[in-house]
């Protein structure tokens, strides 16, 4: 689960707006559709895909009928989509499927941005299928939302304030949706595994390789546990386990005190910034005794406006960063300024949360529906008390739920998943949002598996273009070789604070 700041936090910080569609071709022959059709629900056609610095590539795009409930006989089909790369091997093994995060990621823009240069490599061992899950992308329907959370700027926020725009939004959203015949409840991971399965049923193939990024892991794993017949190995980077949904705070703390021990060993940083925790708990304690004003422009307008920030609004961001290497390297920084009254840094971003997008109807109605262990859901409420971000990483979660009351799936699927599907888990040091420990607790589930950590790496890209040897790692592993359980490689450009 990622909170609605996320995509704010990541869109600012690392400047990564896949939004280019690629171009259809419109004229094909009657025999060219002919030969690219597969079945009654399952179409294939010719596709010029062009990433985000306009390069292109002959790609196939596909669509798929699926049941949107699979619970109600008779009941409607809605459509799953793909992009389809073609292995460049002589002799293709199985076609492996990209599972973006989110939930509610495009695969076809994540293929777009900083990891087509993977997607194209990984074309050697078989054909690469950028995938658009149920209600995202180029799926129909695309349960996006138009509105804005708009919340108010004359007074600092807090969780409440977020927790109660959010689900006044959401609702109206759904009810959107609802009117237009759509079925909220089945927008759900079962479902979706479901439909990944029934791609591979359409497309004739008997094994399918799974490569899942962040949520993407989670769908990953409840493929392999209902489909697993089906899946011949998995790489799955940035795990969230079954019950991990909703983030511990302790895991932001401890993410806390690792840039803490780093910045204590950097000269340059300590000399102004003795302990960051320290520093962070003053900031925090200055904003919740006076909140700050501060003046910020309007994107849309140009024009300056003054905004009221308060201390939710710091944990809000922090939690919402605990996984952006850019941002948690401008921490000491970011925090020393404050700390002598200057929030200016941070500005454009808060505004930015104020402003945001209702979330995707697809986006609440999965993680409401993974949902969380009532015994978890007690560790949160426990962790949350002493956290130094409490459980702004979670905010609006699980408040919003109540917005579209989309059926929990239950205790027996946030089980752990046990299986002898070969998987190669990759995680970084820095991810706040899906930790070390997460993927090293759904290893023990699986009887062959391998675990690349990477040292320094946060959420995101970092987990698989912070090294070469990532993608060397995967290579291997998609070769069947074997490796060993625990694999420590460092990125590239080792992760450094900016200077002070």
């Amino acid at each position: 689960m990622e909170p609605l700041g996320f995509i704010i936090v990541s869109n600012h910080m690392n400047r990564i707006l896949s939004t280019l569609v690629g171009t259809v071709f419109v004229s094909m022959s009657l025999t060219t559709q002919t030969q690219f059709a597969r079945s009654e629900k399952l179409t294939i056609t010719p596709y010029r895909f062009e990433n985000a610095k306009k390069e292109m590539v002959e790609a196939e795009l596909g669509r798929l009928k699926v049941p949107e409930n699979r619970l109600k006989k008779n009941g409607k089909e809605i459509e799953v989509a793909f992009v389809r790369f073609k292995s460049t091997s002589p002799n293709p093994g199985a076609p492996i499927i990209y599972l973006a995060g989110g939930p509610g990621g495009s695969g076809v823009d994540s293929a777009k941005g900083a990891r087509y240069e993977l997607f194209m490599a990984m074309r050697k061992f078989g054909d690469v299928i950028a995938y658009e899950q149920r209600g995202t992308g180029m799926a129909k329907p695309n349960l996006g939302c138009l509105n804005s959370l708009d919340l108010p700027l004359d007074k600092p926020l807090t969780r409440d304030a977020l927790a109660a725009r959010a689900i006044d939004r959401v609702q109206g959203c759904a009810e959107f949706w609802a009117k237009q015949g759509v079925d909220v409840s089945a927008y759900n991971t079962n479902e979706s595994a479901d439909d990944i399965d029934d791609l591979r049923k359409a497309l004739g193939i008997k094994k399918i390789r799974l490569w899942g990024i962040s949520y993407g892991t989670h769908l990953g794993m409840a493929t392999i546990r209902r489909h697993g017949i089906g899946v011949e190995s998995a790489v799955l980077a940035g795990v969230e386990g079954m019950d991990d949904t909703l983030k511990l705070p302790a895991n932001t703390d401890a993410l806390l005190g690792e840039l803490n021990r780093r910045a204590k060993s950097d000269p340059k940083v300590s000399k102004k910034v003795p302990d960051l925790l320290t520093l962070i708990k003053s900031v925090l304690g200055n904003l919740e005794t006076k909140p700050a004003t501060i003046e910020v422009t309007d994107p849309r307008t140009k024009k300056k406006v003054s905004m009221v920030i308060g201390k939710f609004d710091l944990q809000y961001i922090v939690g919402a960063a605990s996984g952006n290497n850019e941002a948690q390297s401008a921490f000491p920084k970011m925090f020393y300024e404050m700390s002598k009254g200057n929030y200016s840094s941070l500005g454009s971003y808060l505004y930015g949360i104020r402003k945001q997008r209702t979330p995707s109807i697809m986006t609440v109605a999965m993680d409401c529906s993974s949902g969380a262990t009532a015994e978890r859901k007690k560790l949160i409420a426990k962790q949350a008390r002493t956290a130094l971000l409490g459980d702004a990483i979670n905010a609006p979660f699980p408040d919003i739920c109540k917005a579209i009351g989309s059926p929990d799936l239950g205790d027996h699927f946030k089980r752990p998943v046990k299986s002898d599907v070969p998987v190669l888990f990759v995680s970084g040091t820095l991810d706040g949002r899906t930790p070390v420990s997460n993927a090293a607790a759904a290893a023990r589930g699986f009887e062959n598996y391998s675990h690349l950590i990477i040292d320094g790496a946060g959420h995101s890209d970092p987990l698989f273009l912070s090294s070469p040897k990532i993608a060397e790692t995967m290579s291997a592993f998609f070769q069947g070789k074997k490796l060993p359980e625990v694999i420590n490689i460092e990125m590239d450009r080792p992760f450094e604070f900016v200077s002070l």
